[in-house]
């Protein structure tokens, strides 16, 4: 499966590109770990606090890691925090730690902890600049709690890999200080003319990003006890929980001045070439009938950053192939491209992350990186010139110089 998301014009991204040749399994169990649950409150207390701590705890018994729970500002100390593979600021307002629980927990993100912050988590610590940082953005204002429709950006994050490209549910939806879109890797935003109230323009409503070290997670629903029965944000907090504790991978770099290759619903701009061919359906690409290629045939980019998820079903075989001129026989990749290859077993220059016979990826990095069948990937080709550098979920693996074959050409295949 294939999700084509962006591609980034001098330096160009594609959007998200799904390619899968049979359903796909459900992923392994996670590792046990133990997750921190924070809630306390020194302004507005939210009397979903309750309903939001006991959702926590069925997720974690659902999905095998164990859950404390505190409104002790005492539990940040350093040897405490250790245990944990993520803290979750649920519900918070206000300033909650003093100073020496502050360094505690900078240190925890430091050391590469885990941080979720749920709804309110925003409107707490404001003269904590390290704090800010971590959540993303602070709390402004809101409207009155009403239903609005939420785009999602990234449906290959664990928190949104579940939905579809348009979310409708009704919440209090917050305005943010300032857009954090520069610093942090949007996963989903308000559509403002659904609802009423909002101030931002672009108004994104929840994101994640590596931060000091550290991972962080941010979602501004959560308002309301109705929230925290809805499978849908249930499972958004869940996710957002796995890639804190760093038991699921993504890409979560900030990302701007992507345009989209392919919208999700046709492909237009795109052509066949050989036998098969692909169905869009879901913002989803799906290969059928045997060897195709599906090229870009819309536009020629010559130094860009393409962006796509992939996820496989099992023991697939398949690959994105650059630096071809435009043709309608799939050859024309073949003997004159490269291929960024994805597949689960082959030699170490034929197998996810390589490009094919030319060069293996860091195997290592690879495997620390690679989300496992079932589990969505994003790949990132850099194409700088003759220079290609993969990232997988925001790791590099590769870094190749396509000097073997001529590199003029910039259409891209599937």
């Amino acid at each position: 499966m294939f999700r084509l998301r962006s591609v980034l014009a001098a330096t160009a991204t594609s959007a998200v590109m799904i390619l899968a040749a049979s359903p796909a399994p459900a992923p392994a169990a996670d590792p046990s770990y133990k997750v921190l649950v924070f809630s306390k409150t020194a302004g507005f207390r939210h009397s979903s606090i309750g309903t939001g701590v006991q959702a926590i705890r069925d997720l974690g018994a659902a999905n095998n890691f164990t859950v404390d729970a505190t409104e002790d500002g005492a539990a940040f100390t350093g040897a405490n925090l250790a245990q944990y593979r993520a803290v979750v600021f649920l519900l918070t307002t206000g300033d909650v730690l003093n100073d020496t629980q502050q360094g505690a927990f900078e240190s925890y993100v430091r050391s590469g902890g885990g941080y979720v912050g749920v709804h309110s988590a925003s409107d707490t610590e404001y003269q904590w600049p390290f704090y800010g940082g971590v959540v993303g953005g602070y709390f402004h204002s809101h409207p009155a709690i009403q239903q609005a429709t939420v785009r999602v950006e990234d449906r290959a994050h664990a928190s949104t890999s579940h939905l579809g490209a348009d979310w409708v549910r009704t919440d209090e939806w917050y305005n943010f200080q300032a857009n954090p879109r520069a610093n942090v890797h949007v996963l989903a935003r308000l559509d403002e003319g659904t609802y009423s109230g909002g101030t931002m323009g672009d108004h994104p409503i929840a994101w994640c990003q590596n931060y000091q070290g550290g991972r962080s997670w941010y979602t501004a629903g959560g308002h309301t006890e109705q929230t925290y029965a809805e499978p849908g944000f249930r499972a958004h907090l869940l996710g957002g929980l796995r890639y804190a504790a760093g038991v699921t991978d993504a890409d979560c770099r900030a990302e701007n001045g992507y345009t989209s290759l392919f919208n999700g619903g046709n492909t237009n701009g795109w052509s066949q070439a050989g036998p098969g061919g692909f169905t869009a359906a879901d913002a989803t690409l799906t290969s059928h009938g045997g060897l195709g290629l599906l090229w870009h045939s819309a536009k020629e980019f010559r130094s860009y950053s393409l962006k796509l998820d992939w996820k496989l079903a099992g023991d697939d075989n398949s690959g994105v192939f650059i630096g071809f001129p435009a043709s309608n026989d799939p050859w024309s990749a073949v003997n004159n491209g490269y291929e960024i290859q994805i597949d689960a077993t082959d030699a170490a220059d034929r197998t996810t992350g390589s490009v094919y016979g030319y060069k293996a990826a860091d195997i290592a990095a690879r495997d620390a990186a690679l989300n496992p069948a079932g589990e969505w990937n994003t790949y990132e080709l850099l194409v700088e010139g003759e220079r290609l550098q993969l990232f997988l979920n925001g790791v590099k693996i590769n870094d190749f110089t396509m000097t073997a074959r001529s590199a003029r050409w910039g259409s891209a295949w599937t």
